[in-house]
């Protein structure tokens, strides 16, 4: 079976030596490898406003948005790479999921009994870190990542949600960035 991907790198610097740009091309790189097809988007390159009112988020969203929401309907598994920082996803990328997960796109509207409109789609959720990963997940609970898991893919429908989390990235040694990036590889050739 063929998936339909969407790959997000969401770090804020999208320059290709940055550690989540090469986990976005090995995944990308292995799901093409098994015949899936990807969009990718690096959130870094692109320009939109952040959301400042109830008025904002129901307002159209600007092209750049209307596409990331196109992609987003058309993929069954989506991919969600980005780094910890301050205990959370980057604020840029926090305020793009802000504009693509809208109501009609994610969420049925206010008043409506409430659904997640992605039903069907499958996720998984990369985190880099400079602490350790049981760090991570131990003393703080992994609550970085359980506000996109929870409070984001899987009120939208979303589900199973998987999620792998690698720390003490600035120390690690090169073969085990190696592995790592033979791991999102593998993971994108079965598209999971």
């Amino acid at each position: 079976m063929v998936d339909r991907i969407m790959v997000i790198n969401g770090h804020p610097d999208a320059r290709p030596e940055r550690l989540c740009s090469a986990l976005a091309d090995a995944y990308v790189r292995g799901a093409h490898r098994a015949g899936h097809e990807v969009r990718r988007i690096d959130v870094g390159q692109l320009d939109f406003p952040l959301i400042r009112s109830q008025a904002d988020f129901v307002a159209n969203p600007p092209p750049v948005i209307r596409e990331a929401q196109a992609a987003l309907q058309w993929a069954n598994h989506l991919v969600i790479i980005y780094p910890l920082w301050v205990g959370g996803p980057p604020g840029l990328l926090k305020g793009f999921l802000e504009q693509v997960f809208r109501y009609g796109v994610a969420l049925t509207a206010p008043g409506e009994r409430v659904q997640g409109l992605l039903k069907g789609r499958t996720a998984r959720i990369v985190v880099t870190m400079g602490m350790p990963a049981a760090a991570f997940r131990l003393v703080f609970g992994g609550y970085g990542l359980k506000s996109l898991t929870r409070g984001l893919l899987w009120i939208s429908g979303v589900g199973p949600i998987r999620s792998t989390v690698l720390g003490g990235v600035e120390s690690v040694s090169a073969p085990t960035r190696q592995g790592w990036l033979r791991k999102l590889e593998a993971f994108g050739a079965a598209a999971v």
